[in-house]
């Protein structure tokens, strides 16, 4: 109630200003007077802005034109009664420019501050897209936000008829972005301000943390400026503006632009493939559009030829390549609106441009880090990451989860935040986890508060064999999802009749365990991760050395990366990450081809390939099941040779193909617990019917 009149007081004030500047105005006038016995609010702090240089290009362009009016098309941002005009404050329809504004005006204080802009949370795109929920800075977002788009890009590509990417054409031109697109950079691939590539995923909304993911959250909202001493919290050694280029996070370990130098800020990543890019979009000029092109920041078109005339020689992949080098160079800023985005962009039209290129250079994150990848752009076009998924794939699931020990529909992501790991800023502690509940319902831990819980509380799969058997009880998939573990294992147990193991059954489907369930590998016989067989005995966790027990002894938290290094010093010759393959302790051929000398790794594969084949020769000569494929990358994994999905399905064909799913989607599985993984490809086979005679069960 408090703010709402505060904010009704301001709007009065404002109302005073207005009319005080309405008078100026007709006299040409372009500051805000301060009305007598009035004081209006950070009234200095807007007067010395940008939004108030009353001599910039920005709102002088127009004066000597005839007749002198600020156009339609750039009213809306290059003029307080076309920025009113647009949003619908001066009582027109929001959205549409009911004609050109008068020149002398700069952006005043009623251009925010009015009865419109007090409800606005929302923004479309050049793309046509509609960004919603956006709060105060949807004001910002109404300029700052580009002119063009992927989608006005192609269609101006399409209009020319062109098909071929390397044809010069005189109806293809240069698409400018226009200037401080930065709202374009900051959204990514939910405004589409670049161009982005077919086939191509790229970053989302760059949410940076809490307190500090909005325009007027880091930028001083009158003055303009950046709140540098707010940055200063986190990233030590902010002082000035100039600092913020030497920000660079753990979240961004990779080197993007193949420098080498991977302790630069992400503004010189950038700049690096920028460099990269210019350079490749003049050779490409030269050599297939015919004709040599230099690029002038400021000086309208921007692409001249040598001798200084307007580019002309352009090619859609050219145009392509153009525009994101515009997207990049005309936002200040983008290195920390939006860098990810920025690079994907760069590194994309370099690759487009030629493909040797690339050799070298970085475009995707550390998975946690990923933005552009499935793992958190799954659920674009739902607009949120229900509470099934949110806990691993959103930044605030996780925090979420350990504050109320529930799972609810998160924000989509671009994803992870400091905070998703890390309970306070700018000390960067972690969230205390003592034990971690694992899907077959047992409750395991690595330690007391030991860091490396944090990991399994993800990294544990979403299925085990229990909920595998509770499927050959009578229950369905849907039935098994929506149960808990002691649930499952109630049903499970008082069961009286099971499913024949040959027998094919519409009730049954097949259960993927998901991704990099490395905890439940690791843990073995304690977390049943895979479907392990009656009679059976399975080995538990795998303890390694005592130095070398956690998560993070053996791999970067933020990098995800093994620490080779450290594995070189007790096994000789690995240098790399594939060295890690040809790893091995036991003498002992498990998988029975002759070779003790290949890696635990190998023998892992070659039992995984014979139970494929297995699987195979199981449905042929069963007269009522399909061919049965795989495809790793493709839901729902099991198809028929004919594309469809797999679903004549037995209980012994399912446990099969659930363990082999297991140990596919665990590309670590060899090194987190190599045996526990060969009892289940051993026991599989058999089950099968396999011939296992020459294997060795561990």
């Amino acid at each position: 109630m408090r703010k709402t009149t505060l904010l009704i007081g301001l709007l009065a004030v404002l109302a005073l200003v207005a009319a005080q500047w309405l008078s100026g105005t007709l006299l040409g006038v372009a500051t805000a007077q301060e009305p007598e016995g009035v004081e209006v609010p950070v009234l200095d702090d807007w007067a010395g802005s940008g939004h108030n240089d009353a001599e910039a290009e920005a709102f002088v362009h127009w004066d000597e034109d005839d007749p002198a009016e600020v156009p339609p098309a750039c009213a809306r941002c290059h003029s307080t009664p076309g920025y009113q005009d647009w949003i619908g404050a001066d009582g027109t329809t929001a959205g549409e420019m009911e004609g050109p504004a008068p020149i002398g005006t700069t952006i005043q204080c009623v251009a925010c501050h009015n009865e419109a802009t007090l409800t606005m949370d929302s923004v479309v795109m050049p793309s046509g897209i509609e960004l919603t929920g956006l709060g105060d800075e949807a004001r910002c977002m109404q300029c700052h936000q580009g002119r063009h788009s992927t989608i006005s890009v192609t269609a101006s590509i399409t209009e020319t008829g062109v098909t071929d990417d390397d044809e010069v054409s005189e109806e293809l031109g240069f698409s400018n972005i226009h200037y401080f697109a930065a709202a374009a950079t900051k959204y990514g691939t939910l405004a589409k301000g670049g161009f982005e590539y077919e086939s191509k995923s790229y970053d989302g909304n760059f949410a940076h943390v809490e307190q500090f993911d909005t325009c007027i959250e880091c930028h001083n909202p009158h003055t303009l400026e950046v709140q540098v001493e707010a940055c200063s919290e986190c990233h030590t050694g902010v002082v000035d503006v100039e600092d913020l280029k030497d920000v660079r996070m753990p979240s961004s370990a990779m080197d993007y632009d193949g420098d080498g130098d991977v302790e630069e800020g992400i503004f010189y990543e950038t700049q690096g493939l920028q460099e990269i890019l210019y350079a490749a979009i003049q050779d490409y000029a030269a050599d297939v559009a015919g004709a040599a092109i230099e690029y002038d920041a400021a000086s309208y078109p921007y692409w001249f030829t040598a001798d200084g005339e307007g580019y002309a020689n352009w090619t859609a992949r050219l145009a392509k390549a153009a525009y994101n080098y515009q997207v990049s160079i005309k936002d200040p800023g983008e290195f920390a609106h939006g860098g990810k985005y920025i690079i994907q962009l760069l590194y994309d039209s370099i690759e487009d441009l030629d493909a040797d290129l690339v050799a070298g250079l970085t475009r995707i994150d550390a998975g946690h880090f990923a933005g552009s990848e499935e793992a958190f752009r799954h659920w674009d076009e739902d607009g949120e990451v229900p509470g099934s998924c949110a806990k691993c794939h959103s930044a605030e699931g996780l925090p979420t989860f350990l504050k109320e020990g529930v799972n609810v529909a998160e924000h989509l992501s671009n994803g992870f935040q400091c905070t998703t790991c890390h309970d306070a800023l700018p000390e960067f502690t972690r969230y205390a986890v003592d034990e971690v509940e694992f899907p077959s319902g047992a409750v395991l831990s690595l330690g007391e508060g030991v860091d490396s819980n944090l990991c399994l509380l993800c990294h544990q799969g979403r299925e085990s064999g229990l909920s595998v058997k509770a499927l050959f009880v009578g229950l369905d998939a849907d039935t098994v999802s929506a149960l808990s573990a002691a649930e499952l294992l109630e049903a499970v147990s008082e069961a009286t009749e099971v499913l024949d193991d040959d027998t094919v059954s519409d009730q049954l489907r097949f259960l993927n365990v998901h991704y990099f369930a490395a905890g439940a590998t690791r843990f073995g016989t304690e977390a049943k991760g895979a479907f392990e067989f009656d009679g059976q005995e399975y080995v538990g966790l795998f303890e390694h050395v005592p130095t070398h027990v956690n998560c993070t002894d053996c791999h970067s938290a933020h990098a995800l990366n093994v620490k080779v290094e450290t594995c070189g010093t007790c096994h000789q010759g690995v240098e790399s990450e594939e060295d890690l393959e040809a790893i091995r302790i036991s003498p002992t051929d498990f998988d029975g081809d002759g070779d003790k000398t290949e890696g635990l790794a190998g023998e892992v594969e070659t039992m995984k390939e014979a139970l494929y084949e297995a699987m195979q020769d199981y449905a042929a000569e069963n007269a009522d099941t399909a061919d049965v494929v795989y495809d790793a990358a493709s839901y729902p994994y099991w198809f028929t040779d004919t594309e469809e999905r797999y679903a004549t399905w037995t209980p012994r064909l399912l446990r099969a193909a659930y363990n082999y799913q297991y140990v596919s989607k665990d590309p670590g599985a060899f090194a987190h617990n190599g045996k526990y993984i060969l009892q289940v490809l051993y026991d599989s086979l058999e089950d099968i019917g396999a011939d296992v005679s020459g294997m060795t069960r561990p």
